[in-house]
C-alpha cells in the first residue's frame, strides 16, 4: 500500500498576500502541513505542489519533496484541486511510480491533531470507501438558518423542515478543509472530486481552522497564542 501527501501552494492569493509562506508562531504556514505529513507513518512520499520559487525553496527547508515546479495553467484562479492532483499522479506514473492512495493536504488548514491523518489512511482502507474527508458540525444548519431567494425575491429555507429550536434539526456537516484521502482509482474515473462512497472524519473547530484571509491569519494566532 503507497501513500503520497500532496500539499498544493500556488503564489498566487487574492485574500492574504503570499499567506503560504506567511509566518504563523515561527513557522511559515505550509511549513504546518508538510510537519503534518512527515509525520504520518503511512504516508509514503510527501510532495509540494507550486508555481512559486520562493514557496519551493521553502518547501525544501521542511524537507518535502518538489519533483517539479507546477504548470502554470494549474496555478490560475480557474485551476481545481483535481487537475492538480491528476497532474502530480500522472508525473508519477510517468516515472513508473504509482500510489493507492492520495492524501491531499491544504496548507491553509494548520491545525491537526498528530495521528489523524493516519486515522483516515487506515479509515478508507477498511471501508472501501473512495474518500475520507475531514469535515466539521456546520454553524449554518440548513434547515434552521440558510435561507435562498426564490423567483419572487422571497428568502426560503434551503432545506425543508418543521423545526422550531436549532437543537432539534438533523446534524449537518461541512468540509474544514483540511484533509483529504482519496483513492486513486477512483479519482481517475470521476469527472469531480465528489464521490458515492465519501466517509466523514468529523474533527472540532480548533482543528477546522480554515485561513483565507487576515482575519482568519489573526485568529489561528489568537488560538495559538492562548494554547
Amino acid at each position: 500500500m503507497k501513500v503520497l501527501a500532496i500539499i498544493p501552494a500556488r503564489g498566487g492569493s487574492k485574500g492574504l498576500s503570499k499567506k503560504n509562506i506567511k509566518q504563523l508562531g515561527n513557522i511559515p504556514l505550509i511549513g504546518w502541513s508538510i510537519n503534518s505529513a512527515l509525520n504520518s507513518k503511512l504516508v509514503n512520499k510527501t510532495i509540494v505542489t507550486s508555481d512559486s520559487e520562493e514557496i519551493i525553496e521553502i518547501a525544501r527547508t521542511f524537507n518535502a519533496e518538489i519533483p517539479f515546479t507546477r504548470p502554470s495553467e494549474l496555478a490560475s484562479d480557474t485551476a481545481n484541486s483535481k487537475d492538480v492532483i491528476v497532474h502530480a499522479i500522472n508525473w508519477y506514473l510517468a516515472q513508473n511510480q504509482s500510489f493507492d492512495y492520495i492524501v491531499l493536504l491544504q496548507p491553509t488548514s494548520p491545525f491537526r491533531k498528530k495521528g489523524d491523518i493516519d486515522k483516515m489512511i487506515t479509515n478508507a482502507i477498511k471501508s472501501g470507501a473512495d474518500l475520507v474527508v475531514s469535515v466539521k458540525k456546520t454553524d449554518s444548519n440548513p434547515y434552521y438558518v440558510l435561507f435562498e431567494e426564490d423567483e419572487k425575491g422571497y428568502l426560503k429555507s434551503s432545506k425543508k423542515g418543521d423545526f422550531t429550536r436549532r437543537q432539534d434539526c438533523p446534524v449537518v456537516y461541512e468540509y474544514n478543509g483540511s484533509i483529504y484521502v482519496i483513492k486513486t482509482e477512483s479519482l481517475l474515473k470521476n469527472n469531480s472530486m465528489k464521490f458515492d462512497k465519501t466517509v466523514k472524519f468529523e474533527m472540532d473547530n480548533y482543528h477546522s481552522v480554515d485561513i483565507d484571509n487576515q482575519f482568519d491569519f489573526d485568529f489561528a494566532e489568537f488560538l495559538l497564542q492562548n494554547n
